[in-house]
């Protein structure tokens, strides 16, 4: 488990990044793995340490959670745009070699936009349920008239301080994380105390209320939908069947991309499936990491 992996740490423009990693000795590829909303490298707990055996392989803080530095918003935007840098500047840096990013939710998209402004440091993406942002203000036209109108009061609200500070605190509680983990996750045997605990740390953290409202607020930037006809480089898609959030009917519609070479559904899991079902997932990455780097090879 990542929990028992040390954590380092670098500088990224003045701010530290938080990390752990597996490096296996003689291997030639590198796997960067991508947490979603609200989680951070610990959410890979149960798969960095098994594809670590055979590929150097980390797992990273994305600024603004987990033990990375959490710097006002009026200092840093909480957009794709600056966690895709990170990322890239990452790869480049610590790294320092071209990777494959496995990534969950919205951390598809930050790999995605990774990819866009650094193509010659990804080789490929597996996105396990990627974010379809469907609050975003190009998207709420679609949804019905009472989440369109609920989303938008919600925002307005949230960017009252006080109510703001209200709302986060009530929802950063370890029950309340709890509840919402048994939403995304269709195995509840999955949301143990390592898990709510993981992601209640760092929500008490100082910084951590004001990066959760700038992310709830942010409505704009890049959709998948606009990211992948000019991605540089392959994206394989996995979807758990049941996920509440992120619904697979709308996932198979981003397979109609030509970047995309699979969408490969995972029956009766949910938001999380890497952290729900290791054991079915981390056999189906060994084996799509295999073909993903020998193609590589032979390139």
């Amino acid at each position: 488990m990542t929990a028992n992996l040390p954590t380092f740490s670098y500088c990224w423009q003045g701010y530290k990044v938080a990390y752990r990693c597996c490096l296996p000795q003689n291997s030639g590829a590198a796997v960067v793995f991508v947490h979603g909303f609200g989680a951070n490298s610990g959410h890979w707990r149960h798969n960095l340490p098994v594809i670590g055996q055979y590929y150097n392989s980390y797992a990273l803080d994305l600024l603004g959670f987990g033990a990375s530095d959490k710097p006002s918003p009026r200092l840093v935007p909480y957009t794709f745009e600056t966690w895709g840098k990170q990322v890239g500047d990452f790869c480049r840096e610590v790294v320092r070699q071209p990777v494959v990013l496995v990534a969950n939710s919205i951390g598809c998209i930050v790999a995605m936009q990774t990819a866009v402004f650094h193509p010659q440091l990804v080789l490929n993406i597996a996105a396990f349920n990627c974010s379809l942002r469907l609050l975003h203000e190009r998207k709420r036209s679609t949804l019905p008239w009472y989440k369109n109108w609920g989303a938008s009061l919600l925002q307005r609200l949230l960017k009252n301080r006080w109510l703001g500070a209200y709302f986060y605190h009530q929802i950063a509680r370890k029950k309340v994380i709890r509840r919402l983990l048994l939403q995304a996750y269709q195995r509840k045997e999955a949301v143990d105390e390592e898990l709510v605990d993981l992601i209640y740390q760092p929500s008490q953290s100082p910084g951590a209320m004001d990066v959760f409202l700038a992310f709830i607020n942010y409505s704009t930037g890049p959709l998948p939908e606009e990211l992948l006809p000019i991605l540089p480089c392959p994206i394989t898609f996995f979807w758990g069947s049941l996920d509440p959030w992120e619904p697979l009917q709308l996932g198979r519609k981003l397979a109609e991309y030509p970047c995309v070479k699979d969408f490969i559904p995972l029956e009766g899991l949910g938001h999380c499936p890497h952290d729900e079902a290791p054991h079915i997932v981390n056999p189906l990455l060994l084996e799509w990491l295999a073909k993903t780097v020998a193609c590589e090879e032979v390139e």
